[in-house]
């Protein structure tokens, strides 16, 4: 049956780049919803805000179609949502699917942000917020839209050629969510600027989500697992499992594929393959968390992680980025601590702060032109267990270090060409590395960035 058919232009849609068309857009929206049909926009650039998919309906953008966000941040109005790791109000996005269900946004056209007005206002308002001893809060209260919004919605398809371009903050955003796929798009928030915390795709706290072919240029995480940070991630408890990720390229990014820093309420079941990550992206595998954030990682699967000229092939830290993690309320701020500052430093144990990474199967990784191997630490109190290695084939400048591993296993089919040794701490359980690509360290500390400068613990 031919699904109807509803056309933006009717409703007084106007491509021409300056009308703001958020009420017009929003009124063929809902009148697709009530048809059941699909909404096309045709070519032209539609200036808007927030716009709020409904069920039973799609959107498609066709080729030379664009919708262009406004750069006023009162066109994105407030809304329950979370961010970064915590339940707050905040903008809504550019395109939302928000409480919804069977919903599709697809085509060969264009979301673009415009983001260089919300990227300046949160680098304005960071220089103010360093010397009071806030970094941590920049990202919360310098309120920017995500481009796309996925939340509390089950089946739910997106792709099929879409570019999403120069997003104010997070790119795409699956939060709360189930049965959601992402197929064939392109990502590029980097084009004219780099903006702050442009991520890629976020999924956060869902489950039976499917990533396939997207290629994503962002100046933060790029693919990324989530689930809730801290008190508030582990008060929620909700995981991230049964995701897929495969026939991905990252070209531009903190890291390639990246679980965490928002580990509360852990990840299982969770599976990449056939993943490639290019120079720049200074990581390829990204494993990170803090000690107040607690949470687990389990049953993961990585497959055919092709790594090009990428300078860390594996990364693992439980103390990432401590001027960012480590949320403390100066007492010159208490009185006036907006809800979601209370949240954010209301104290967490330290056996509830430790996250639990146990069960990692790692096959045919690739990487060519690295500088190092590996830089791995985590707890004393709470080892990485369990990480599997087969056929992996990588060329390092130095093998770099491993510290807090337990039961580690490499078979006989793995290759590793280091122009150093790896590094590896008194107590680690290691099995199956050849003897000259190793040697106990009894000297090996922790890495810790926490003296670095707060701009240098961002990329780190």
């Amino acid at each position: 049956m031919t699904r109807a058919c509803v056309e933006a232009q009717a409703f007084g849609a106007l491509g021409d780049g300056c009308t703001l068309n958020t009420r017009a857009l929003q009124a063929a929206i809902d009148s697709a919803a009530l048809q059941g049909a699909e909404l096309r926009l045709g070519p032209g650039v539609y200036l808007t805000g927030s716009l709020f998919l409904k069920s039973g309906m799609s959107l498609r953008l066709d080729r030379g179609a664009t919708l262009l966000g406004s750069r006023d941040l009162a066109d994105y109005p407030l809304l329950p949502t979370r961010v970064a790791g915590i339940e707050m109000r905040w903008p809504a996005a550019l395109v939302n699917i928000y409480g919804e269900h069977d919903v599709g946004l697809v085509g060969e056209g264009c979301i673009d942000g415009d983001g260089q007005v919300f990227w300046d206002s949160y680098w304005a308002l960071r220089a103010t917020y360093e010397p009071r001893g806030l970094r941590w809060a920049s990202d919360y209260d310098c309120q920017r839209p995500r481009l796309v919004q996925v939340f509390e919605s089950a089946r739910v398809n997106i792709g099929d050629g879409l570019l999403l371009r120069r997003s104010g903050f997070w790119t795409l955003h699956l939060c709360y969510s189930e049965d959601v796929t992402v197929d064939r798009i392109t990502i590029r928030n980097n084009d004219e600027a780099r903006g702050p915390s442009t991520d890629g795709i976020d999924i956060d706290s869902s489950r039976r989500v499917t990533i396939r072919h997207a290629d994503i240029a962002v100046n933060d995480d790029a693919l990324c697992l989530k689930a809730g940070r801290d008190a508030d991630g582990l008060r929620v408890a909700r995981p991230c499992e049964d995701i897929t990720i495969s026939d991905c390229i990252v070209r531009e990014g903190a890291a390639g594929l990246t679980f965490g820093s928002e580990t509360s309420g852990g990840f299982r079941r969770i599976t990449a393959e056939r993943i490639a990550v290019h120079a720049p992206v200074p990581v390829g595998l990204l494993f990170k968390s803090a000690p107040t954030r607690g949470g687990f990682v389990e049953d993961v699967s990585i497959s055919d992680l092709s790594l090009h000229d990428v300078p860390v092939v594996m990364r693992a830290t439980m103390n990432w980025n401590p001027a960012y993690s480590q949320a403390q309320i100066p007492d010159a701020e208490r009185a006036n601590a907006p809800p979601h500052w209370l949240a954010m430093a209301q104290p967490v144990s330290r056996e509830q702060g430790c996250t639990r990474v146990e069960g990692v199967r790692i096959q045919r990784l690739t990487a060519r032109g690295a500088e190092v191997a590996f830089e791995v630490d985590a707890t004393a109190e709470v080892p990485l267990r369990r990480f599997d290695f087969r056929s992996i084939d990588i060329e390092a400048r130095r093998g770099g270090h491993v510290q807090d591993a337990l039961a580690w296993h490499f078979d006989g089919d793995c290759r590793l060409q280091l122009g150093s040794p790896i590094s590896v701490g008194e107590s680690c359980q290691i099995a199956g590395l050849a003897p000259a690509n190793w040697r106990v360290d009894s000297e090996l500390r922790r890495r810790d960035v926490s003296a670095l400068p707060m701009a240098e613990q961002d990329v780190q």
